[in-house]
């Protein structure tokens, strides 16, 4: 009897550059995700209600609906999505996991594609229900990520 092979983690990315996405894309790609891009949350929404995505990853600013109230939306459809908010505006807008319902939020930096990686293996290894931000769960809030 043949098993069959384990499905590869799904990873929806949402960004309107296009060249960031498409870097982020091929990088995931090279190590075995399958990656679907869409360039507007509302697309990305779409593509969200019709695939069961192991991770999605988003970019804040966006035109239309940025990426909080993207993640919004997303926890309206599955509270458990693993959700990595990515941002040039991390420290002067104060971006956290509290106050964005990411499950990870990173700073665009020259470390970013270390800090993405890891923080995408953390989510697809990590079962069971979604733990809240750790103000809901009454901790303090955190100014950033502790996924390294």
């Amino acid at each position: 009897m043949k098993i069959p092979a384990p499905t590869r983690p799904q990873i929806l990315l949402v960004d309107d550059n296009q060249d960031g996405l498409l870097a982020r894309k091929s990088l995931l790609e090279e190590l075995g995700y399958c990656v679907q891009i869409a360039n507007t949350a509302e697309e990305g929404l779409k593509l969200f209600e019709s695939t069961n995505f192991d991770v999605v990853v988003t970019d804040y600013r966006m035109p239309g609906m940025n990426g909080a109230e993207f993640i919004g939306q997303i926890r309206k459809i599955n509270a458990n999505a693993r959700v990595i908010l990515l941002s040039g505006f991390v420290e002067p807008l104060g971006l956290t996991e509290s106050n964005t319902a990411a499950d990870i939020v990173i700073e665009k930096s020259a470390n970013e594609v270390v800090h993405l990686l890891r923080a995408v293996k953390r989510l697809i290894n990590r079962l069971g229900p979604r733990k809240p931000p750790a103000a809901q769960r009454g901790g303090g809030s955190r100014a950033r990520a502790n996924y390294i």
